[in-house]
């Protein structure tokens, strides 16, 4: 991580509501960090103020602060950003301070917090900070409770963090297009006791989607449906890191959608509880047991976990389309139709041409040029073969024997012997019909009884 220090010439004189930092002020204005890197940070433990249990961002990191006067000061830049989706294709975005989604706040439940917000962006914005009881003037909505962030300008929103929880921030000015460039971050207020709601790894991650046509780099910002990559915390698969747990640990997972459809997200070989959304913490008596939990848009749910079960385990979207990349929509089904002939013929015409579709649609095994800055719709690798996976996919790796601190990938899972599927190699059981069904007027399974027996 690097930083740097932004010098505003902002107009003087302050506003109502999220106010315009003065050109006398611009110099109070604390560092903006940068993070570049796509992989996942280390957790930010406290260096001042109250303490707190920090959460780990999936391919994200939380913001740096200083402490003023007793207020909490963060330095928000928004600003175009070039986001690797995954190795081999990356995206011209808008974000925070280098990335798409920004960082992660952090704060403890009654801190004052005041965070500064430079535009650097070639339009106005705001930041909306989605699901915090705060002042009217600090919600951040254009032209209803304040004025667009114009370019080049910067603006300074102040208010206590009531209410523990987990919520997000994105804009409320040109959301459309904002929002489809990858405008959001996450925003976590932590109880003030850290014993309070305390597991020993916590996740969180934004859900966003995007429509890059393939060889393109920037979005398609009008698309309200049809999006092609739909992404973790705007990583695709196999571009987002594992989910590292040491064995029985107690498991924290906190997942916003910022996108324009629900997504029900599935977990293998765990059972777990939903123990929150951004209203709040859900009371124990109220939770309930699932393996799939579904989130609506603009909502955000998080699950419990023990992880009691070693092992590399897949954690997804279940709409399939969502776990794949960069799919067309347009395909006719094709399975079962013989296109020999027409291959031939067609591979005159354009060496190297592929039949497509004619027994199903797995990608395994083929590989097909494919436009500049394109990413196969399956493209993972795992120790048995192609995981034929993209989008909303990763994995949490349950591992024995980890510290308490360590997320680094410990590579793949080995399965004690005798408990991987394998091929069966004996004789076949001949396969066991369905009894022969009765004659005409037969009945079956009933005594015949007489008058009113038995009443």
């Amino acid at each position: 991580m690097t930083s740097r220090r932004n010098f505003i010439t902002g107009a003087a004189g302050a506003m109502v509501g999220a106010s315009l930092v003065s050109k006398a002020g611009a110099a109070a204005i604390p560092e903006a960090p940068v993070q570049s890197s796509p992989a996942t940070q280390p957790p930010l433990h406290p260096p001042s103020g109250r303490p707190y249990n920090p959460v780990v961002t999936l391919n994200g990191w939380s913001l740096p602060w200083r402490m003023k006067d007793g207020v909490k000061e963060f330095h928000l830049v928004a600003e175009p950003v070039v986001r690797e989706i995954a190795p081999g294709m990356k995206a011209n975005l808008w974000g925070y301070n280098g990335q798409s989604p920004g960082p992660t706040i952090e704060v403890v439940e009654g801190d004052r917090v005041r965070i500064f917000v430079t535009n650097k962006l070639p339009e106005a914005t705001t930041i909306h900070w989605h699901g915090q009881i705060l002042p009217s003037g600090m919600d951040g909505v254009a032209g209803l409770v304040q004025p667009a962030i114009a370019p080049g300008k910067t603006f300074v929103y102040e208010f206590v963090a009531r209410y523990a929880g987990t919520f997000m921030y994105h804009p409320h000015s040109d959301e459309m297009t904002q929002m489809a460039m990858g405008m959001m971050g996450f925003w976590v207020t932590h109880p003030k006791d850290p014993r309070r709601h305390a597991v020993d790894r916590d996740f969180v991650f934004l859900l966003n989607a995007y429509d890059i046509e393939p060889g393109n780099y920037t979005p398609n910002v009008n698309t309200m449906l049809d999006f092609n990559l739909w992404t973790i915390n705007s990583r695709a698969f196999p571009g987002t890191d594992p989910m590292v747990v040491r064995k029985d640990d107690k498991v924290r997972i906190r997942m916003g959608n910022l996108t324009m459809t629900n997504h029900p997200f599935h977990i293998h070989g765990h059972r777990f509880e939903v123990t929150g959304t951004d209203g709040g913490w859900i009371p124990p008596a109220a939770r309930w047991p699932e393996v799939t939990v579904d989130i609506g848009v603009g909502q955000m749910r998080a699950i419990e976990f023990v992880a009691d079960n070693p092992g590399d385990w897949a954690f997804h979207c279940h709409k399939s389309h969502h776990t794949m990349n960069a799919m067309s929509h347009a395909m006719p089904n094709l399975i079962g139709v013989d296109q020999g002939g027409v291959a031939k013929k067609i591979n005159d015409l354009v060496p190297g041409y592929m039949v497509m579709g004619d027994k199903g649609g797995s990608m395994g095994g083929m590989r097909m040029a494919l436009p500049e800055n394109t990413l196969p719709m399956m493209a993972g690798r795992g120790p048995f073969g192609d995981i034929e996976m993209g989008g909303m996919f990763t994995v949490i790796k349950v591992r024995e024997g980890l510290a308490r601190g360590d997320y680094r990938d410990p590579g793949w899972y080995r399965h004690p012997a005798g408990t991987v599927a394998r091929e069966w190699t004996g004789p076949v059981p001949d396969p066991v019909g369905a009894p022969a069904a009765p004659a005409s007027g037969a009945v079956i399974g009933t005594a015949k009884r007489g008058g009113h027996e038995g009443h």
